[in-house]
């Protein structure tokens, strides 16, 4: 990189930044103000300074705990497979090949716009499986989304354990799945929960999938079933946003920095869980 790219660069940064900087302020600025317990502990209202975020935030609690229920086990599973037994121990080329193509897939529908897994869950789970506009339609419409993600970072995180941890434990008499299961998945295991919290970060920011399966934007009760239906932050945030009173785009930025706030919780999470394991792996 020559100087004048290098300085471009760090223009780019800078702008950037500020931009961020700015952004930032006009959020606390105009939402600050509106952050009370009473605003997180009220149900929505047609009126500006009474309405509140309990709804949709124990809507995205539910949504998020269920989608991390379906995606993790099964992501986990099809990543064990892929890698351990997928071409078997004398594999042909037809399976080769097979296999190839299975991953390349996975690989392709990580890169998937959220919407296109939206309309599919609209049209398999709320309407063909009858789950109606439910939590339980989301939460398996944003595991789709989500398990290409965790399938390839838990590959990833199943390569980087150490050889010789596999191949000490086959010494000692250790069978196939022995070793998957009690060497290399524990060994792993900081880089998939990592991975799956920033998975499931990502979902909780998604709106665009959840408004095509149906989240309603005015919930008044709390669900109780994952066959209830539901709102979530995203979804009550656009709605606050659009309306035109100047005190509801106030009330949006408070939801926004409720957001934020539980993005950068489970931000930090996965940066504590990735450091712990990883402190692990070197003693």
């Amino acid at each position: 990189m020559d100087a004048a790219s290098h300085w471009l660069f760090l223009l780019a940064i800078v702008v950037a930044l500020a931009v961020l900087a700015i952004l930032l302020w006009d959020l606390l600025s105009t939402g600050l103000p509106r952050l009370s317990w009473s605003f997180l502990t009220s149900h929505a209202s047609r009126f500006a300074d009474r309405t509140g975020i309990l709804a949709p935030l124990v809507g995205s609690f539910y949504v998020i705990v269920l989608t991390a229920a379906f995606a993790l086990p099964v992501g986990v599973a099809t990543a064990v497979f892929l890698e351990f037994y997928a071409e078997g121990d004398r594999p042909s080329p037809l399976r080769q090949s097979l296999t190839q193509f299975l991953k390349l897939n996975i690989d392709n529908l990580a890169g998937v716009p959220s919407i296109v897994y939206g309309l599919f869950g609209l049209a398999f789970f709320v309407r063909w499986m009858q789950f109606g506009r439910s939590i339980l339609a989301a939460a398996l419409t944003l595991a789709l989304m989500v398990l290409p993600v965790i399938i390839v970072n838990t590959r990833e995180a199943i390569r980087a354990v150490p050889p010789s941890l596999a191949h000490g434990a086959y010494a000692l008499g250790a069978s196939k799945t022995q070793v998957i299961f009690t060497v290399i998945l524990p060994a792993a295991l900081g880089g998939i929960l990592t991975a799956t919290i920033l998975s499931v970060s990502r979902a909780l920011g998604e709106s665009a999938p959840l408004l095509a399966v149906g989240a309603w934007v005015y919930v008044t009760s709390l669900p109780r079933t994952p066959l209830d239906s539901f709102t979530v932050l995203p979804v009550q945030i656009y709605y606050w946003a659009g309306m035109p009173q100047k005190a509801f785009q106030e009330v949006a930025s408070a939801g926004i920095l409720v957001l934020l706030a539980l993005l950068l919780s489970l931000n930090g999470i996965a940066i504590w869980l990735r450091n712990k394991y990883q402190k692990k792996a070197e003693w």
